[in-house]
């Protein structure tokens, strides 16, 4: 009795979990509670609109896939077009799926000037033809609608539907999105792909009178600590050239969190010509900027960089990209956090429709390479640009037309997914909170990840520069910040310094800046779920490092740490790292073989240098014992240093056991201290 009177409970229980599982999809832009195939190939057609400024745009290929469109409508270069409006004769497309299905309903997405479908077919294996909609063609009163089919023959099982379109009963282009087919009756809808966990209760934030004004205020580029704001304005009267020209401006957060009026940066940065700030490092030290600064003044099509001393910002440096042209009046760019790849958005011979994203990668001689088109996972026959590469290195946000959306331009996420800048997940949009029906653009996030800045138009300002507080899915992946300074050892004097930092596991270089002594700190931002080796190096002076572990982390992280550089002189005690070696044993660890390549570099720099290599240990165990293994410890190291070429003569050995204790040998954490490799300077 029980479990008869509960099934139906159990029952109506399954039908409402069906329900809010539905529901969440169509509210995430899943459309996994569609059982839709969408057209996979173009098996003909009676014409396609091609020209010159489209690129693959309005063309047959067009068609396929899930709606780019839908459920906005409009006028879109990702759909099919016939050749000629308001055309007598009739035109067709006929599309084939990946499987046959049991038809139960076809979908037409009919993005622009709806009406004009006549009549629709359905062929199964044998190509046998089915007339599944036959309707005299008219105008219809929307800017678009999703034309949805239920064919009434029973037990049809189709692989392929063609269109018929009557184009002089609907005046202008009559554009298709998609053309979709399924086993259920269920309407067939267009969903946006929007990414999981978007914001719901934040709310956008104007930056204020500080940065907006009634000119156009675009592309903010925020620094990595989230404290100075550099951005474009244009159509202002303050600009060093013309109010119809753009300059960059800068605003920083004062100690109460607000942001300063906003002030021009400038020349060099700023000229009589339009300027723009396109990306920033890591460290704040370098701005990219577009054109190529000329000596005269002029400005030309490229990129730049400007580098910040002591007496503020270089003189723009041109970036020599190999076979660089833009086709379009206007481009986008971010450089990695590296800098050494550069994504594009500009027009070229390659592209799949206005503008495209592009990757270049920098050569040895500090050349660009010629710009490679990022392909279709990315890049669709309408419009992508302004993208911004996170400081993970591989969460890229950019805006489009050319994906399902909520207005004229959406923003989208993306990631990386191998090393060759080419493969990617499929975009996602940001959500009706960030996107409106205006067009949305420019984002960009700092370090922390806790806010993202954008630009939204249609505003009472105009274009206007607006923040937003994120949610985990759609930051992209944490990071920690390391900065400090690089001291001399012995008098803490600044020391002009390359700072590098290589993946422990790898010695692969992950990251490299360069501390300038007089221009504040250094800077390194590094993903976590990794451990580092932190190198400060110079001239003159023992290199020196530091590790830095983030397996273990989950968050954000700001870690200082001040690099100390022994100068090389007869005398010199260095000190090597403390796990160099294996558990009670002389085998050297792989990871340490970049530690003693260092003596190795140093060694072959001053030919005449002879050095003692000195082996200790804690005081566990047998002392015997331990002076025999810092014996052999010591011989290894030497073994290591004449396999490389160091001649056996300059490398004398002392092994001490456990009788010079650094730290105490009361716990493991300082007897780690003492088990240790030094060497000293004999002579040089």
């Amino acid at each position: 009795m029980t479990q008869q009177a509960s099934a139906p409970r159990m029952s109506l229980l399954r039908r409402k979990l069906n329900f809010y599982v539905a529901l969440i999809l169509l509210l995430s832009g899943k459309s996994f509670a569609q059982h839709v195939l969408w057209a996979d190939k173009v098996l003909g057609y009676s014409s396609e609109y091609r020209n010159n400024d489209s690129g693959q745009g309005f063309r047959s290929k067009q068609i396929l896939g899930e709606p780019n469109k839908l459920p906005d409508f409009g006028n879109s270069f990702c759909a099919w077009s016939p050749a000629t409006p308001d055309n007598r004769n009739e035109e067709w497309i006929k599309v084939g799926f990946e499987k046959s299905i049991a038809l139960k309903q076809v979908a037409v997405a009919e993005n622009f000037n709806p009406g004009s479908v006549t009549r629709v077919y359905a062929y199964n294996d044998s190509g046998k033809e089915f007339l599944i909609y036959d309707e005299k063609a008219a105008p219809i009163p929307a800017k678009g609608r999703m034309l949805r089919i239920f064919p009434k023959q029973e037990n049809l099982i189709a692989n392929a539907i063609k269109i018929i379109l009557d184009p002089a009963k609907v005046a202008g282009f009559n554009q298709i999105d998609a053309i979709g087919i399924s086993t259920a009756s269920e309407p067939i809808e267009a969903l946006i792909n929007i990414a999981p966990g978007i914001l719901k209760d934040e709310k956008k934030e104007n930056l204020g009178k500080a940065i907006n004004t009634k000119g156009q205020e675009i592309n903010p580029i925020i620094s990595a600590d989230g404290r100075t704001l550099y951005f474009t304005r244009a159509d202002f009267e303050g600009n060093v050239g013309s109010a119809a020209k753009q300059d960059a401006w800068v605003s920083t957060l004062d100690k109460g969190n607000k942001w300063t009026p906003a002030v021009n940066l400038g020349p060099p940065v700023n000229t009589a010509g339009d300027n723009a700030i396109i990306s920033i490092s890591a460290d704040g030290k370098t701005l990219y900027l577009i054109n190529v600064y000329l000596p005269s003044g002029m400005l030309v099509n490229g990129l730049s960089k400007s580098f910040y001393t002591k007496n503020g910002w270089s003189f723009p440096k041109e970036m020599k990209i190999q076979n660089f042209y833009n086709r379009d009046d206007f481009s986008g760019y971010a450089v990695s956090p590296h800098g050494n790849v550069i994504i594009m958005a500009i027009q070229r011979n390659d592209t799949e429709g206005k503008k495209d994203l592009y990757v270049s990668f920098i050569q040895e001689d500090e050349s660009w390479s010629e710009p490679k088109n990022m392909g279709t996972v990315l890049n669709s026959a309408s419009e992508e640009y302004a993208p911004f590469l996170a400081l993970d290195n591989k969460t890229l946000y950019f805006a489009s037309s050319g994906r399902s959306g909520y207005g004229g331009g959406d923003i989208f996420l993306s990631r990386r997914l191998d090393d060759t800048w080419l493969n990617w997940s499929k975009p996602e949009n940001l959500g009706p909170t960030i996107n409106t029906a205006k067009q949305d653009s420019y984002f960009n996030i700092p370090a922390a990840g806790d806010y993202g800045y954008f630009v939204s138009d249609g505003n009472a300002l105009g274009d206007d520069i607006f923040r937003i507080r994120l949610t985990p899915s759609i930051k992209p992946d944490p990071v920690a910040t390391v900065t400090g300074s690089v001291f001399e050892f012995e008098t803490t004097t600044p020391v002009k310094a390359e700072i590098t930092a290589k993946i422990l596991k790898t010695g692969e270089t992950f990251s490299k800046t360069t501390y300038e002594g007089e221009t504040g700190e250094f800077k390194l931002i590094l993903p976590l779920k990794e451990a580092y080796v932190i190198t400060a190096s110079q001239k003159d002076y023992f290199s020196t490092t530091e590790d830095i572990d983030l397996i273990d982390e989950t968050g954000f992280r700001t870690i200082r740490k001040n690099l100390y550089l022994q100068p090389v002189k007869p005398g010199q005690q260095i000190r090597l790292a403390n796990n160099m070696f294996t558990q009670s044993s002389a085998d050297i660890t792989t990871t340490s073989f970049q530690e003693l390549d260092r003596i190795i570099g140093i060694m072959n720099q001053y030919p005449e240098m002879e050095i003692l290599l000195e082996g200790h240990t804690d005081n566990q165990g047998d002392v015997k014992k331990n002076v025999k293994l810092s014996e052999d410890r010591v011989l290894q190291v030497k073994k290591y240093l004449v396999t490389k070429g160091i001649g056996s003569s300059r490398i004398q050995t002392k092994a001490w056991g456990p009788a010079k204790p650094i730290a105490s040998n009361l716990t493991e954490a300082t007897r780690q201290k003492n088990r240790r490799v030094e060497f000293t300077i004999l002579k040089m």
